[in-house]
């Protein structure tokens, strides 16, 4: 076997380390020209991001995590036909997200092809799946793309939780390159957010998710638009688990759901909905239709997708319940598990704010005081009052409510794998206070 110092790798790359020019990553590149490239990469706008800029620092770790070396990022939008997105038919809706999809890691790509050859290491993370499933139900994206194109002046967040471009509107999809050169010139939040408050989000949205003073409950679209991915999927299979026979499956669930998650499953997961960006006309090149006749826009764009006949999936005891029983008489409610469970008492507490039901709230106003125990040992207090949730870290203020639980055992409960009434009983878990005001809780957070 060839020596190390002998291979001729070695000596082919010490006989160029000898002429080797400066290292290209150490001067700043320009940023006009790294536009440019980046347009001529597939992009249809795109902005720049220092590592260590305020805006991204709940990111900064994550990021390093996967590229060490990054000391900018590039964020860049690829435009969606919007008659696409708009069509009643989902599935025209979903090819077209997914086509986009694919030309947001063609251009990431292209872009980390361009920089590697002029010796400018890059790497572009995957717009959407296949994402760090190890982590679920935690984070298991790398980059958080809306807060990236923003603070790089590629627009503002929407009242429907979309990022709204000033010119293309809120169809588009994100994407970014992390690349370990600086550059001559970064980009900023633009001065304006684009999105115009019409409201025709709100009025679109089949689960009530968005919420006319700009209330967004996650749970309900979740459960409803991403009823195909992970937490639907595993709420699906389980159902297959406890179903005795067939026949008993059947009455669960109907041939064409069962058709339509083997679609999923081979062709890409498909979303319910995302009525929210059909609906939204903001943007320069999209607002005119809505300026020049208001009604006409809300007849041929809302008002198909309103009465459209189709199943909407909400947990059972949510405020999407009640919201699409009332709203949208003419659809098919079906009651469902969000199919989120907790798998930790950080991610019990991280995932509260997401899965809350203010209205499921109205009338309480209580502190309560966690102190868990065990593997996983921590105190939090958790306030509910006038709808809203506050979740803090030790124990805050007087408590109405205390609970003591062996993290394991609380675990356990919130996954329907304990009894909580047995675990009082063998004090693994200790209530000190009303009764109710536990029950009370629940009802706010219906998995």
């Amino acid at each position: 076997m060839t020596k190390f110092e002998e291979h001729p790798t070695v000596l082919w790359w010490r006989e160029q380390a000898v002429a080797k020019s400066p290292v290209v990553a150490s001067i700043p590149l320009n940023a006009d020209a790294l536009r440019e490239l980046c347009l001529q990469a597939g992009a249809d706008d795109v902005g720049f991001v220092e590592i260590s800029r305020p805006a991204i620092a709940d990111q900064h770790a994550d990021i390093l995590a996967a590229f060490p070396r990054t000391k900018t990022l590039i964020s860049f939008v690829c435009r969606m036909h919007k008659e696409n997105v708009r069509a009643p038919l989902r599935s025209i809706a979903n090819t077209e997200f997914h086509a986009s999809g694919a030309d947001i890691d063609r251009v990431g790509r292209s872009i980390v092809e361009t920089l590697t050859k002029i010796g400018i290491r890059a790497l572009n993370p995957s717009v959407a799946f296949p994402q760090e499933m190890d982590r679920y139900p935690g984070k298991v994206w790398t980059v958080s793309y809306k807060p990236v194109a923003i603070a790089a002046g590629l627009g503002h967040m929407g009242l429907h939780r979309n990022v709204i471009h000033p010119k293309f509107g809120n169809f588009i999809l994100l994407g970014a390159v992390l690349i370990e050169a600086e550059v001559t010139e970064y980009n900023y939040p633009i001065d304006y957010n684009p999105c115009i408050d019409c409201k025709l989000c709100v009025a679109a949205c089949p689960v009530g998710a968005i919420g006319m003073d700009g209330h967004f409950n996650f749970s309900a679209c979740y459960t409803h638009n991403y009823r195909e991915f992970m937490g639907g999927f595993t709420e699906w299979a389980e159902t297959i688990a406890d179903s005795k026979n067939a026949r008993e499956y059947r009455e669960k669930y109907s041939a064409a759901e069962s058709a339509s998650m083997w679609q999923s499953l081979s062709f890409k997961a498909n979303y319910k909905a995302a009525y929210c960006m059909a609906a939204c006309p903001a943007g320069e090149d999209v607002i005119a239709p809505f300026l020049s006749d208001r009604q006409g826009f809300v007849r041929e764009v809302v008002k198909p997708l309103q009465d459209k006949t189709e199943t909407i999936y909400v947990i059972s005891g949510s405020d999407a319940e009640t919201y699409t029983a009332k709203r949208f008489p003419h659809k098919t409610v079906k009651p469902v598990s969000s199919g989120i469970r907790p798998v930790s008492i950080a991610g019990f507490l991280f995932g509260l704010p997401l899965l809350f039901q203010r209205n499921q709230s109205a009338g309480l106003n209580a502190i309560y005081h966690f102190t868990f125990t065990g593997s996983e040992s921590c105190d939090a207090t958790i306030t509910i009052q006038n709808k809203t949730l506050q979740v803090q870290t030790g124990h805050i203020g007087r408590a109405d409510i205390a609970i003591t639980a062996d993290s394991k055992t609380w675990i356990g409960f919130l996954c329907k794998e304990q009894n909580i009434i047995w675990a009082i009983l063998r004090r693994k878990i200790r209530v000190s206070g009303s009764i109710k005001l536990l029950q009370a809780f629940g009802k706010c957070f219906p998995s």
